[in-house]
């Protein structure tokens, strides 16, 4: 049972305001200074934002969306709408007018509170189709001193409104906020419709806060804790640690500068607790790689040589296997020499743990890190679980898995072999789709995960894929194509790959090269390019994933159930696939069908017997312009 004085979550964000009122509870970098937050800040200004929402006219029941950046502003923001009784609906702050107006309406948002000119002029496009859209609240004003639309309203504006609405109802807000009941939905977050539209998870603030406690409980996080909070807010997963878990035990959270400021800002910080999903360790792997590349022999050597027996002992470790003697002898010194100046490097060197979830990690990465000495942990959970189900706990981490369930959560696994879950965090349902809820949660509480898995003999979660996607080859050969994108995408030179086999005669796989990394290599052969397609058609690039595939296919050879499924042939797109352009999701997940459908064409030559394809290809820029080019894409035969 959740104590009534402290089962929401702007009922602890007050008690924290009181019991800890001069710790920092956030900071934000701003023209490269960090200002810092306290808990009495914190209560403060989202109190503020919630008096000037009721001058507004604001009702229980009603939805806000909040778009932009991680910002102080935004999170105060969610807050003072739950003190109201209403709803927060965080949008992607990269989405795209289209996907934007389709979560207002589809939540019925009345209000909204954006970062900056940018989603100002986005919800101001929308609102014509929205109507139920009232106000548009900003934070930032720099370049809209000539915006004159009534619906506008700064978020300073905002608070003097709340200040003067106060000064006539000095007890409203307390009223309010007392009003809050744990099964009240906290917030609306929207899945990434990988098979279609996205759906809207109604998440309570007992689904959240229980599992937000137990997961910490579990894993032994402190009120000491210091996190980088820099993934979209629209994501559960940043929802359930900067704010849920943030609230519930009271640890600080940090806002980088910008996007691409995220890495050094993450070295000032030297977070404690980070999360990151398996795209961001797959890029911060592949900056390591390229400085490497730039290193002087002798050093380039050292490093290779110290790293590969770093990750042979934490191999061992996670197989229960001994460790040689002389190996551990020498770990010591590449601490010293390597491990240490690089995870310093990194500004990894405080972390206690860190979590990677959202889809499989590769192997190869996962091992990378710990052996430097990150504390790297999967964790496996969904927005419909309030993240959390299964969790690596220290002393009992093994690669394949994804833990063993938190207290509070239950699993069995179907006939089919899809996982099934109970758990205290099971959300209450998805917005205007009865039909939907009805097919995810199933009978007794259970709850389809849509996930292909099964438990080990000491109850850990394997998760092989999607259980759709999980299909054979026409010989009947298992075919499990993120299993084999995930060992792909080890290479630092490729950034995304999409496997296909399924009823077909042997595995090929589309590839987007990772530009960057390529970009880098090239340049040092003195290989020129104009763009990404001009590099991605180079013969020298090809020969370079020819070889990265082969190494996959070798890896693959030793596995008795999927040797069957390595790849014959490949090619390399001409564009990245991109989520303005429906081949991915926000969170980076491919939307399979529509890339059958997309690169049909492209498909039916790697099964054929051409060795060149023409295609004309349609992009979406940033300013939401389309354009098509023409590109001759090859296809390579991988020797065995």
């Amino acid at each position: 049972m959740l104590d009534p004085e402290r089962d929401t979550f702007p009922k602890l964000v007050r008690l924290n305001a009181a019991q800890r009122p001069r710790k920092v509870a956030i900071r934000e970098k701003d023209y490269g200074i960090w200002q810092s937050y306290t808990w009495r800040d914190y209560f403060e200004q989202a109190r503020l934002i919630a008096l000037g929402l009721a001058s507004l006219g604001f009702r229980r029941g009603d939805r806000v969306v909040i778009v932009g950046d991680n910002r102080p502003q935004l999170y105060w923001a969610v807050m003072a709408t739950q003190a109201l009784g209403g709803v927060p609906v965080p949008v992607y702050q990269d989405a795209v007018e289209k996907e934007l107006e389709y979560v207002v309406d589809h939540a019925a948002a009345r209000f909204a509170v954006a970062e900056d000119q940018e989603q100002v002029d986005k919800l101001l496009l929308v609102r014509s189709a929205c109507p139920r859209l009232e106000r548009i609240v900003y934070d930032d004003a720099r370049g809209m001193r000539a915006y004159s639309e009534p619906c506008l309203l700064s978020l300073g504006e905002l608070q003097e409104a709340g200040k003067k609405f106060e000064v006539g109802q000095p007890a409203y807000f307390d009223a309010e906020l007392a009003k809050g009941r744990a099964d009240d939905v906290a917030i609306i977050c929207y899945t990434s419709g990988t098979t279609g539209v996205p759906k809207g998870a109604l998440l309570s603030h007992r689904n959240l806060l229980v599992t937000a406690r137990h997961a910490a409980a579990d894993d032994g996080v402190g009120a000491d804790e210091e996190i980088l909070s820099y993934l979209p807010m629209a994501w559960v997963g940043d929802h359930i640690f900067s704010y849920a878990q943030a609230i519930a035990v009271g640890f600080t959270i940090n806002c980088p500068e910008s996007a691409s400021t995220v890495l050094q800002d993450l070295k000032e910080i030297g977070p404690t607790y980070f999360f990151a999903p398996p795209r961001i360790w797959e890029n911060i792997l592949t900056s390591v790689m390229v400085r490497l590349e730039d290193c002087a022999w002798p050093k380039r050597r050292l490093v290779q040589l110290f790293l590969g027996q770093a990750q042979e002992i934490e191999r061992a470790r996670l197989d229960r296997r001994p460790v040689p003697a002389w190996r551990r002898l020498l770990y010591p010194l590449g601490r010293l020499l390597v491990y240490g100046p690089l995870r310093d490097n990194l500004g990894m060197r405080r972390v206690r743990r860190a979590y990677t979830a959202g889809e499989a990690i590769g192997p190869e990465i996962f091992v990378f890190f710990r052996a430097l000495g990150v504390n790297v942990k999967q964790i496996y959970g969904m927005t419909e679980a309030s993240v959390f189900l299964t969790i690596q706990r220290d002393g009992d981490v093994r690669l394949g898995t994804v833990g063993s369930p938190i207290r509070g959560v239950e699993l069995r696994i179907s006939p089919e072999g899809e996982v099934l879950y109970r758990s205290p965090g099971v959300f209450q349902g998805y917005e205007k789709n009865d039909a939907a809820t009805r097919e995810t949660i199933v009978e007794d509480g259970w709850v389809r995960s849509g996930d292909a898995g099964f438990l080990d003999g000491d109850g850990h979660l394997v998760i092989t894929d999607r259980a759709k996607d999980v299909t054979r080859l026409a010989d009947g050969t298992l075919f499990a194509p993120k299993y084999l994108e995930n060992k792909l995408k080890f290479s630092p030179f490729v950034k995304e790959a999409v496997c296909i086999g399924q009823d077909r005669p042997y595995v090929t796989a589309l590839v987007n090269i990772d530009l960057t990394a390529v970009g880098n290599w090239a340049e040092r052969r003195n290989i020129a390019y104009t763009s990404y397609a001009d590099l991605a058609q180079k013969p020298e690039v090809y020969e370079l994933i020819a070889q990265e595939v082969s190494r996959m296919n070798r890896s693959l050879a030793k596995d008795a159930v999927l040797r069957g499924a390595q790849i014959r042939r490949f090619l390399i797109l001409h564009k990245e696939l991109d989520p303005d352009d429906e081949e991915i999701t926000r969170t980076r997940k491919v939307r399979r069908g529509h890339i059958a459908r997309k690169y049909a064409a492209l498909i039916d030559a790697l099964y054929g017997d051409r060795d060149h394809v023409e295609v004309e290809a349609k992009v979406t820029y940033e300013d939401g312009r389309t354009g098509t080019f023409r590109a001759d894409v090859r296809i390579r035969e991988v020797v065995a």
